[in-house]
């Protein structure tokens, strides 16, 4: 039986927005029909305000994208304070730089990196994870930097594959999650053109219902996160996740 997964918004999608009146994007936000939002930078407020203002407009925390110099050494622990407070349990790495991913002996390492990080996440109830880009999925010795990186950590950390960025990769993200299953529990929804570039949700080339099916009878995926980098036809940030809601909602979500 299909399972129903809440769709958010990652808040970098309109963080201009967010920097000017972060409470008055997040009622727009929640108006919009999105059941929770990602972080990507808190706009100068703490745990506590944050989690306030969500709760006031009925959202949820689905995730924050949390740099890895947040995550390391003596940077955990309040790390950690924070997002509890927050409520918010998925701290994804939003990038690495290139001396963690150049060749495979960096992977490899950042997959133990991440092992342990996610280790230590689990003893307070988090879960670390890593956002894919356009370039984890160019070949590496035989296979990609995204493979790699699944195939040697944990299942505990999760590989939050960005659909638009796999495409622009040119890689098959449902392809992508059906060799690794189980490790995306939230997933950005994202599109694609060969052509345009980023476009909106459901403007492009990706295969959504092959996504939903996925995800919604295989995957333990517990959130699809839309996040929107392309404004085209002059419309605004806070329009253009609009219409992608509005997409989603036409395509029964």
């Amino acid at each position: 039986m299909a399972i129903q997964i809440p769709v958010a918004l990652q808040l970098y999608s309109v963080r201009e927005d967010c920097a000017r009146d972060l409470a008055g994007v997040l009622g727009a936000v929640a108006r919009m029909g999105y059941a929770g939002v990602e972080f990507a930078g808190t706009y100068g407020h703490g745990a506590a305000d944050l989690r306030r203002i969500l709760e006031a407009e009925g959202l949820r925390p689905a995730g924050a994208h949390t740099k890895l110099d947040e995550l390391v050494g003596d940077a955990f622990a309040p790390t950690a304070d924070f997002h509890l407070t927050l409520g918010n349990r998925f701290l994804v790495v939003p990038s690495l730089p290139r001396e963690r991913r150049g060749s495979r002996k960096q992977l490899l390492d950042t997959a133990k990196l991440l092992n342990d990080l996610a280790a230590r996440a689990s003893e307070r109830g988090l879960m670390v994870g890593y956002h894919s880009h356009d370039f984890d999925f160019a070949p590496l010795d035989g296979e990609t930097g995204w493979d790699l990186l699944a195939a040697h950590t944990a299942p505990e950390v999760v590989m939050q594959i960005d659909t638009g960025n796999a495409l622009h990769g040119d890689a098959d993200p449902v392809a992508c999650l059906e060799r690794h299953p189980g490790r995306a529990r939230t997933i950005h929804l994202k599109d694609h053109d060969p052509d345009r570039g980023y476009v909106l949700l459901g403007e492009g080339t990706m295969p959504w219902q092959r996504l939903f099916d996925l995800c919604e009878s295989v995957e333990p995926t517990e959130w699809y996160i839309v996040e929107q980098e392309a404004y085209p036809g002059e419309r605004t940030p806070l329009e253009c996740v609009a219409a992608c809601r509005q997409s989603l909602a036409d395509m029964g979500r």
